[in-house]
């Protein structure tokens, strides 16, 4: 992994492979990184400390699998506040991690061609089919993105908002689409119970 320089600190950063967007860990700038250069992406936000199950550099073990933490986001849905962790399973790929209410989900991004063909947020209560499973809408809101730290395969931007939709199927599968002007990502995953998922803490 190569190393690169905060343009705001100087300090030298070792990104994973992969790695788009990361805040810099001695200053806290935003920094976006493509193709071995490197430059300022914008505000990190503020993250105000609470109690998290887990965070980043820990390690979390469920029946998902074992994942390294290294990207740690907040999301506002107006009520109160969501936290969603970027991850890499023991293979090296990406996964998404959420805590919310002390709910724990596991999901993957779905590639855009394998995607279910809804090109705008579904509302909520409704029904639809995929990869040969039934659907329904559970959860239909407004995210807006607080604050950053960390290492994501994405670019995320704080102020950023968009509609996002969970959905259940019968068998417990959990899809969730986002949905923005211009275009929507969908991912798969599961529900974890939070007392079945043991963490290897950095701290």
């Amino acid at each position: 992994m190569a190393q690169i320089s905060c343009p705001n600190c100087g300090d030298r950063i070792t990104p994973h492979s992969g790695v788009r967007m990361l805040t810099c860990p001695s200053c806290g700038t935003t920094l976006f990184h493509e193709d071995e250069a490197v430059r300022l992406a914008g505000e990190a936000g503020v993250m105000h400390d609470a109690p998290l199950l887990f965070g980043l550099g820990d390690r979390v073990r469920c029946a998902a699998g074992v994942f390294d933490v290294l990207g740690h986001a907040r999301f506002s849905y107006g009520r109160g506040w969501w936290d969603e962790f970027w991850a890499l399973d023991a293979d090296g790929h990406p996964v998404w991690l959420s805590i919310d209410e002390g709910d724990v989900a596991v999901q993957r991004v779905i590639p855009e061609g394998r995607a279910p063909a809804i090109p705008k947020a579904p509302i909520l209560g409704r029904t639809f089919s995929y990869d040969g499973m039934h659907f329904r809408v559970t959860e239909f809101d407004e995210a807006t993105c607080l604050a950053i730290r960390g290492e994501f395969d994405e670019v995320l931007k704080v102020g950023e908002t968009y509609n996002f939709v969970n959905a259940l199927s019968v068998e417990g599968v959990l899809l969730s689409g986002e949905f923005w002007p211009g275009g929507h990502s969908w991912f798969a995953g599961e529900w974890i119970d939070p007392f079945e998922v043991t963490v290897e803490s950095s701290q």
